[in-house]
């Protein structure tokens, strides 16, 4: 892969069967709903695909999936973050070796990166492992509780990382963002990670988003990105006031179990989540009907 990433990639999720063991079934269906809703691009094993929770053999059979539901019509990236940067380095040659187009990962959380040559050299025992494919390395402070300037890192990275291609940036910064953008005059593809914040994204510069709620919502953020490419700010504030509504509902529930129960409102059983994410009540499962039913966003996909 080459190109920069433009437009929405589905942060995708991970199917689990009614014991809670992996179930790839599921995945060519929702491939295919992704691809004919607008989904520019497949992350896989992230956050939202709980790839923290999946053994080394589960992420490698996701992948697997994934690379082969997308049969090369929108490109594939895997998330390989690991706190054992030996099992991190097995998933990234894995990817490159099933076809994947990038690969992407977190840095260890367990035992903290307190550095910038810390992290460095960490993501750089990542990277190398798949040399073929271009390196995003996933900024999720707020998971990782990593504390390291990432403006610094991407000064210093280049050379010690070859195939550095840029970054994942889930966090809120928007100055920071924008720095990361015009570093080296755009040398890096930073690419947003925080859907109720993509218009103020774009205005900052941002060319593609990945994402949890692109997977019930891609229609939406696909029109925001067309009224802001046509100058119309109060059309995009208003789909964007839309996501972030959409958003505080799934938020009063664990978001992850919420978005896979709409996923299953949709028709794609996904399961519920891994613990230590709890699932949801029948009672709540309700309740996100109801609430979701009065969003015009979701109104016409979730029949009452």
């Amino acid at each position: 892969m080459t190109d920069r990433i433009h437009g929405l990639v589905a942060a995708t999720y991970t199917p689990f069967d009614a014991s809670g063991r992996l179930e790839v079934t599921p995945i060519d269906a929702m491939v295919e709903y992704l691809i004919a809703s607008g989904i520019r691009g497949l992350y896989v094993c992230g956050s939202t695909g709980e790839g923290m929770s999946l053994s080394t053999d589960e992420r490698c059979r996701v992948a697997e999936a994934y690379v082969q539901a997308a049969a090369g019509r929108v490109p594939v990236f895997v998330q390989v973050g690991h706190n054992s940067l030996t099992d991190a380095k097995i998933l990234a040659a894995h990817a490159e070796s099933i076809g994947a187009d990038a690969v992407s990962a977190t840095c260890p959380s367990y035992f903290k990166i307190a550095s910038t040559e810390g992290l460095i050299e960490c993501m750089h025992e990542i990277a190398s492992a798949a040399p073929g494919l271009p390196f995003y390395y996933y900024h999720i402070p707020v998971l990782t509780g990593s504390t390291v300037d990432i403006v610094d890192f991407l000064r210093r990275a280049g050379q010690a990382i070859p195939n550095l291609a840029g970054l994942k940036y889930t966090d809120t910064k928007l100055h920071e963002f924008q720095q990361c953008l015009e570093l080296e005059n755009g040398r890096y593809d930073v690419v947003w990670g925080c859907d109720e914040m993509m218009l103020g994204a774009l205005a900052t510069g941002s060319r593609g988003a990945i994402g949890s709620t692109y997977n019930i919502a891609a229609p939406l953020y696909g029109r925001m990105i067309t009224a802001f490419e046509a100058g119309d700010m109060q059309t995009a504030r208003q789909l964007q006031s839309q996501s972030i509504e959409m958003i505080r509902v799934l938020g009063q529930f664990p978001f992850h179990s919420a978005m896979k129960e709409v996923l299953r409102m949709l028709g794609f059983e996904f399961g519920t989540c891994r613990l230590p994410q709890q699932s949801l009540t029948s009672n709540e499962v309700a309740k996100l009907r109801e609430d979701l039913v009065q969003l015009d966003v979701l109104a016409e996909l979730i029949a009452p």
